[in-house]
């Protein structure tokens, strides 16, 4: 890591209150956060805009400075809610067709994740993780199952994310699907992964308590987990309703709403995560709201699966704080947001509906999301935030301000190419080309191999 970085004639996009619309700035990183933002000029001439971005000319003495004439500068974006181990997956056809989101389940996922070996669980999060670098991705919110190798299985997915310099919140996933001793060794592992990161003390690692879902939890399973949880201090990541067959499940043996029943379980909270939400009343939008419980919306994972479209809009009106994930469909966020705003046009019919919600679930909220998580102030571009940023190439057409930005984001920036990823300060990839020190060819070849090998014992 370059201990001091100027990134200079950047168009910067600062999403915050007020957004802010840069053109012809630059910025300046030393030990991995951000120092200043001043006007190119001034910055590089040392002067003193303000005491915000006070420079003097020695502290840019053997900086390495990155020109980003004709680029964006922005936070790097985050992906709330994915599954690294999904990645064995693609391209997958040794399955049997499903026409029901619990066939999907068992005819793939609960036959894969149980292949899965330690081995798998790196090389898997290793390979997807240099994607997310490709992406812009930043900062993922990991959702992990390994019924068959579970101790230990957290810290594999770690390695990876310690290897390729990005930032990651890891759980594993504890479910009676697989018996009564792997639900144990899953609640084991989630609190023995939890200590680790609060010994470590790595600003890029962190830690919740993950769960399945709702139907595949008891009630002695859920409150020994939440039991763990609160004596650990954590908050929970769970999916929540996001097939009908979870409601229908809950109401028929607990007498409750999923969300109702989570939150007599004392699952929800405003470090705790419930993933989808395809499936909601409004009494349970409503609790969410109240316990600052985050939803993260996963529209691409939703269509595929054909479980139906959560009303992000009506989540945002209700005051849900409401992320966007992509559930491993991809780690590209930006087609993500484009996914979410067209199908809250086609759920309520409106080509005018879901324009905030869903750009604000990616750019506002999910850094929130992610920031208590990290306890970082994570998506602002400030003096003092972390430098977690990317660099787009992106030469608008028309004027880009500060009124307008959130279209450009939309209608182009999303699906304009990354140049340059930088986490903490250390540039992960520039002009395209990953600056890791990982042979990018030999680990694909290699995630190759360990899934041909998981592929046969399927």
């Amino acid at each position: 890591m370059e201990s001091t970085l100027l990134i200079d004639h950047a168009t910067i996009i600062s999403p915050g209150n007020p957004d802010r619309v840069l053109h012809d700035h630059a910025l300046l990183i030393e030990s991995g956060a951000i120092k200043a933002v001043a006007p190119s000029e001034a910055l590089r001439a040392g002067s003193s805009i303000t005491q915000e971005t006070a420079v003097t000319p020695g502290s840019l003495l053997g900086a390495r400075i990155i020109d980003a004439a004709g680029k964006i500068l922005m936070p790097g974006l985050i992906n709330a809610h994915t599954h690294c181990y999904s990645t064995f997956a693609r391209g997958l056809t040794k399955t049997a067709p499903a026409e029901s989101f619990e066939a999907v389940l068992e005819n793939l996922w609960w036959r894969l994740d149980k292949a899965l070996t330690l081995e798998d669980c790196y090389w898997s999060a290793l390979s997807v993780l240099l994607e997310a670098v490709r992406s812009g991705t930043t900062t993922l919110i990991d959702h992990h199952a390994s019924p068959r190798a579970i101790r230990g299985s957290l810290e594999a997915v770690a390695r990876a994310f310690h290897a390729t310099g990005l930032r990651g919140c890891l759980c594993y996933e504890v479910s009676d699907r697989d018996g009564a001793a792997a639900a144990r060794a899953g609640l084991e592992e989630n609190a023995a992964f939890i200590r680790t990161c609060r010994e470590r003390h790595d600003p890029r690692i962190a830690a919740m308590f993950g769960l399945h879902a709702s139907f595949t939890l008891s009630d002695e399973t859920l409150t020994a987990a939440a039991a763990l949880g609160h004596d650990l201090g954590c908050g929970f990541h769970i999916h929540t309703a996001e097939d009908a067959v979870d409601q229908e499940h809950t109401v028929r043996h607990y007498g409750q709403r999923v969300v109702e029943r989570l939150h007599s379980q004392g699952i929800l909270g405003p470090g705790s995560i419930a993933a989808h939400g395809v499936h909601l009343s409004e009494s349970e939008m409503e609790l969410l709201s109240a316990t600052g419980t985050a939803l993260v919306h996963n529209p691409q994972s939703n269509l595929n699966n054909a479980v139906g479209i959560a009303d992000l809009t009506r989540l945002h009106e209700k005051g849900v704080l409401t992320g966007l994930g992509t559930d491993a469909m991809t780690t590209r966020m930006g087609a993500e947001v484009r996914t979410a705003l067209w199908c809250q046009h086609l759920l309520h019919r409106d080509a005018s509906a879901g324009f905030q919600a869903a750009s604000a679930a990616l750019l506002r909220h999910n850094p929130r999301i992610a920031g208590k998580l990290f306890g970082l102030p994570l998506g602002e571009i400030a003096k003092g935030a972390p430098a977690d940023l990317i660099l787009i190439d992106y030469n608008p057409p028309t004027p880009l301000t500060e009124e307008n930005w959130l279209g450009h984001f939309v209608y182009g920036i999303a699906e304009a190419p990354v140049d340059t990823t930088i986490v903490a300060g250390r540039v992960l990839m520039e002009n395209r080309q990953l600056r890791l020190d990982l042979d990018e060819r030999k680990i694909q070849a290699r995630a190759r191999e360990q899934a041909e090998a998981l592929w046969k014992r399927l």
